[in-house]
């Protein structure tokens, strides 16, 4: 698995901030990005794969795969929000599900090698047409995007402040315990 770094100085920024805070940052700036980029993505790759089957790079495969991509996020990203966020919101950190969380970052990270694979890194070939060149723009965008979410996730949600430690559960078993 590749890891992403976030840069040193926005990471302290993140982990400064509160978990609720957190939170709802990461749904407004990724959550709800990666809804509006996937189905954009998935629009243009169509079209590329219709207008171009034919050319040799042809990213055949590519609206299926981020189709997957797609539903595998929005089902993850929906366990977050409805499931996970709340408890760490409220300062419980369930080692059970954030381990599954983590293990969904993991195949996540395998279908963005999978995109860039297909795609020859998001290079377009050199007379590759505008919507074309705008799909694979896009598509690093939203690597990017992808990579930088599943680091903030993993190297600053994730990890139980040392603060909660002593509180865990707030005297509930969340099952995480266990």
């Amino acid at each position: 698995m590749t890891t992403y770094a976030i840069h040193e100085q926005t990471l302290a920024d993140y982990q400064a901030m509160p978990t609720k805070d957190l939170v709802e940052f990461i749904v407004e700036n990724f959550h709800e990005k990666h809804r509006a980029q996937l189905p954009e993505l998935i629009i243009l790759a169509r079209k590329i794969e219709e207008v171009h089957h034919d050319h040799n790079a042809c990213p055949t495969g590519l609206n299926e795969l981020l189709q997957t991509v797609y539903q595998e996020l929005e089902s993850h990203m929906l366990k977050e929000e409805q499931i996970l966020f709340p408890m760490l919101a409220g300062g419980i950190f369930p080692q059970g599900p954030i381990a599954v969380m983590e293990e969904e970052h993991e195949h996540h990270e395998q279908l963005i090698e999978q995109l860039q694979a297909l795609t020859n890194q998001c290079q377009p070939p050199t007379d590759a047409c505008g919507s074309w060149l705008t799909l694979y723009t896009q598509l690093a965008d939203f690597i990017f995007d992808l990579h930088q979410h599943i680091a903030l996730e993993n190297t600053v949600l994730f990890k139980q402040p040392a603060a909660a430690a002593g509180h865990h559960g707030n005297g509930h078993c969340c099952g995480g315990c266990q």
